[in-house]
């Protein structure tokens, strides 16, 4: 993914984002089922072994909305059943990473949005981290490109996966 200036959050800060490559989807594992119940330092170490590390939460931003600043990472467009896996699409959990290809990037990064959260390398202070892109449990404006959450660095949840940067 070419870099740029990500205008980050809903504030628009502008910080600058080096040329990235991502894994399509979030890692997978039995059955084409997303990699959960791992760590925030679990994640890394998984990242960093197959040769790249988790995003900061302004890259993966930047990957989710683009330069056009897309509200969702499929575009403007509210959501819909087909575009993500998320609360009201009534699955329940995680389901099969790539099964909502509508809801792709315009550069084909499949569920961003939906189906699990994303650790992302950006910490906070009292021991936590941001994940982003929401899950299958919920609601649509958590899928929001500038929605940022966090979770307990030693947290495991079948909610919350990861997704491989390397640097291009």
């Amino acid at each position: 993914m070419p870099g740029g200036i990500c205008q980050y959050g809903d504030e628009g800060r502008p910080i600058r984002i080096r040329p990235l490559y991502w894994s399509a989807t979030p890692l997978t594992c039995q059955a084409g089922k997303p990699l959960t119940d791992v760590n925030h330092e679990e994640a890394a170490t998984i990242a960093a072994r197959l040769g790249g590390r988790l995003p900061t939460s302004a890259e993966w931003e930047w990957m989710a909305a683009g330069p056009q600043r897309r509200r969702y990472p499929w575009g403007d467009q509210p959501w819909q059943p087909h575009l993500a896996n998320l609360r009201d699409s009534g699955l329940g959990h995680p389901g099969l990473v790539g099964s909502h290809p509508d809801g792709a990037t315009p550069l084909g990064l499949l569920d961003v949005a939906g189906t699990v959260w994303e650790w992302t390398a950006s910490t906070l202070m009292g021991g936590g981290a941001i994940i982003r892109g929401g899950s299958f449990a919920s609601p649509p404006l958590y899928a929001q490109c500038t929605f940022l959450n966090a979770a307990p660095l030693e947290l495991r949840s079948r909610g919350i996966g990861l997704r491989v940067v390397r640097e291009a």
